[in-house]
């Protein structure tokens, strides 16, 4: 053990803080910049748009999960 501190190392720099899906360890490019922060505006729309209403759709549960639709009693497979 010595009578010397070790000297710390100065913090790392952080890039990329305020776009979303970015990695911090190095800068990205002006365009890759535009294009993260519209695609996480993109992402953003898409979870705040209401979802849309089926009319004139079947009652019930989905026929389709299995594979085949049902109409008035009759199956017809995909």
């Amino acid at each position: 053990m010595t009578d010397h501190p070790t000297p710390e190392e100065p913090p790392a720099p952080t890039f990329n803080a305020d776009v979303p899906h970015a990695t911090p360890e190095r800068p990205l490019s002006e365009a890759a910049r535009r294009a993260l922060l519209e695609a996480a505006a993109r992402r953003q729309a898409a979870r705040d748009a209401p979802m849309a209403v089926e009319h004139g759709g079947p009652r019930g549960p989905e026929p389709t999960r299995y594979g085949d639709w049902e109409k008035k009693g009759l199956a017809v497979d995909f």
